[in-house]
This record gives C-alpha cells, sequence and structure tokens, in this order.
C-alpha cells in the first residue's frame, strides 16, 4: 500500500497539523483505497531564555498558546504579563518555542529546574521527585454553579466547535464555558494535557478571569487536569470521562468543583462547594 503526505491546512496553525494519506478501508467486506485526514504529532520543545525545559508530543497549531498556558498552569510563570517574548522556531527534529521570561520568575525556574520529556497522556515524565511531581496548588475562591442541562448543552457546543477531531477523530478538546453556558474558547491537541494548556493561554492572552466559568474537557479527569486548573485559579472542571481517586483528592483540597460523566441524560458529580 502506498501513501501519500498531502499536506492540509488547519485553522490558527502555522505549521500543518492534519495530513491526507491514501489508505486502505474496509467496510461490510468491501475494501477501498481512499485519502484519509490524519492529526499530526510534533516533538515541541519548550525553552525559556535560552535554556530548555521541556519536550512534548504536541499538535503543531496555538504553540503562542500552549507555551503560555504551560508556563501558568506548571507555575513557572504567575502573570502573562511575565512573558516578554515568544517565538516558534521550525527545526529538523520538531519545533521549537522560545520564550523570554521574567527575570526574578527565571531565576525560579533555575532553582527548581528539572528536565521533562513528555509524552501523549503523560505529564509527569522525568520529575525528579515525588514532591516535583504532587504539586499542592492553593485553595481557590472561585465559585461558579452550572446545572447538568446547561454542562450537556455545553459539551455539544463544543463538540460542534472542534474542527480537527472532526476531521481526524485523533485528538482532545478544551473548551471555556462562561457564566451564561456559552463556549467562548476551544482548544484542541492530541495531548488532553495540552490541549488544557492551550485552553489555559488562550485564556490568559485575552485577559479572561477564571472565576467565572468552567473547563469542558473531552477526556477522563486526571490528577493533573485538576492540578493544572486549580494553579490557575480555575474552579469547576467537568470531564466527559471519569475522575481518578487523586484526582477527585485534590479538587476537595483546593476546592475545585470536579463532575465526571458528562453525556446527553446524566453526568456524576465528584466534589462540589456548598
Amino acid at each position: 500500500m502506498t501513501t501519500s503526505d498531502a499536506v492540509i491546512p488547519a485553522t490558527r496553525a502555522a505549521h500543518p497539523t492534519v495530513l491526507r494519506r491514501s489508505v486502505q478501508r474496509e467496510a461490510d467486506g468491501v475494501v477501498r483505497m481512499v485519502d484519509d485526514d490524519v492529526a499530526e504529532e510534533t516533538p515541541v520543545a519548550l525553552e525559556y531564555n535560552g535554556i530548555a525545559h521541556a519536550v512534548m508530543l504536541a499538535s503543531p497549531s496555538d504553540l503562542d498558546n500552549f507555551a503560555l498556558g504551560f508556563s501558568l498552569s506548571e507555575g513557572i510563570l504567575e502573570h502573562a504579563r511575565e512573558l516578554y517574548d515568544c517565538e516558534v522556531v521550525a527545526g529538523c527534529d520538531g519545533l521549537t518555542v522560545q520564550m523570554r521570561i521574567a527575570a526574578g520568575r527565571f531565576a525560579l525556574l533555575k532553582e527548581r529546574r528539572r528536565s521533562l520529556t513528555g509524552r501523549t497522556g503523560c505529564g509527569l515524565c522525568g520529575a525528579e521527585t515525588l514532591a516535583g511531581a504532587i504539586r499542592q496548588p492553593a485553595r481557590v475562591t472561585a465559585s461558579a454553579a452550572f446545572s447538568a442541562s446547561r454542562l450537556q448543552a455545553g459539551m455539544r457546543a463544543m463538540g460542534a466547535q472542534q474542527h480537527l477531531q472532526q476531521r481526524t477523530g485523533a485528538t482532545h478538546g478544551a473548551a471555556w464555558m462562561n457564566a451564561q453556558g456559552e463556549i467562548v474558547l476551544v482548544r484542541e491537541d492530541v495531548g488532553r494535557h495540552n490541549a488544557l494548556d492551550k485552553l489555559i493561554g488562550a485564556m490568559a492572552a485575552r485577559g479572561i478571569a477564571p472565576d467565572g466559568g468552567a473547563v469542558l474537557l473531552t477526556s477522563r479527569a486526571s490528577y493533573e487536569m485538576v492540578q493544572k486548573c486549580a494553579t490557575v485559579g480555575i474552579g469547576f472542571l467537568a470531564a466527559i470521562s471519569a475522575p481518578t481517586a487523586l484526582a477527585i483528592r485534590l479538587a476537595e483540597r483546593t476546592g475545585v468543583t470536579l463532575v465526571g460523566f458528562v453525556r446527553e441524560h446524566g453526568q456524576v458529580v465528584y466534589t462540589a462547594k456548598g
């Protein structure tokens, strides 16, 4: 079987996020050769003030959002204004996001510097100590609340805006739903952690306050997803799948409302304020 590598541009993507390949499709006993859209997955290196910090496998779109969101959700930066410059540079083996950050934040980063080698679905690879892996964010002050019907409607609306998923079937989505139940932002990635970081970065870049709405996820709610939300002050997290026990315990400690299995006819509330 032969393949082709036609590049298909995607929205807000400086680099191709979709490739078109010739594939053998079988259905009802019939075999056909057809063109298929496949999600790209690219090594993305994050550099701070010229020093390499992390390499993640990601969809090569919205990398400015990704870099800012990762920096905030990992506690490298406290505010978006501490990121002075961000440039994506293409290399032979992938992409490098070169960031220039405030000197004080860079000094703190060097003190706790670690080497992360991320891969899809794994956000703790390379952590040098248990304490470094299991960070304890401060308790959030957000108190947003949403009905089951509003969360279900939000999930449907998010799905309609997941254009990369519609084309490839291979990506996760993270969305911000405001207090009125409107989907304001959607970001996608082959990695669920990356999708959330892209969303957090997009919110920060647009000045969207994290205490007035909810994050919706098309994945399970792992510990790190709750950790990222709590770190930036997001107090409501709803996922289409299940949380882990560790995620539930962290949500309880940090005051994050955690809802799972948000489907067409129901949901499960694991933690809630009140």
